[in-house]
Order: structure tokens, then sequence, then C-alpha cells
């Protein structure tokens, strides 16, 4: 990682995201946050397949996930979304669904 802070998007340094995947060609999109108590724990993608967090991470990593990057905070790694202009694909605006344990 460089020491250069990132300039300011949205009040968040630039470099926050550890990875930025390049897409596969058959990449899906999230369509759908899985939260428990408000939490993110995984996320539902545009062919029905439900991930954990760690999934996610995962297949993103490895191009499997489109519009995201990789960021960690705290140590735990997470999926953002990439900026492109839209507010309405942002992982933070999509619908979600909760898990009950």
């Amino acid at each position: 990682m460089s020491s250069k802070k990132g300039k300011k998007n949205s009040g968040l340094p630039q470099n926050i995201n550890l990875v930025t995947p390049v897409p596969n060609p058959d990449a899906q999109r999230i369509t759908r946050l899985v939260k428990s108590a408000g939490r993110v724990e995984g996320y539902e993608l545009a062919n029905g397949e439900i991930l954990s967090k760690k999934e996610g991470v995962a297949l993103a990593k490895a191009g499997g996930i489109r519009g995201v990057a990789v960021a960690v905070r705290n140590g735990n790694e997470y999926l953002r979304s990439l900026p492109d202009g839209s507010e309405n694909d942002n992982l933070g605006n999509l619908p979600s669904t909760t898990i009950t344990n």
C-alpha cells in the first residue's frame, strides 16, 4: 500500500480499496444484501445465488462479481461499490432481506 493519502470522494479516501478486481465476462451483479441484526452478512446475486460475506469477497477477488471492490476495515474484508456516477446501484441502496438466527 502507498503511504500517500488518496483524494477524497464522498468523504472516503480513494485508496480505501484493497483490491479492485477485473470482472470476468460472466461476472454477476449483486442485487440484494442479506442482513442479520442490521449488519450485512451476505449478498444475493442476479442469478439468485446467495453468498456469505466471506464467499462474496472471495468471488469478487476472482472476478466473479462486477461493480465492486474489496476494502478492509478493522482487519475485516468487505465489498463496496465502485463509483460509476449512479447512486441506484450502490450496495447501500440495494434492497435487503433479513435472516434470523
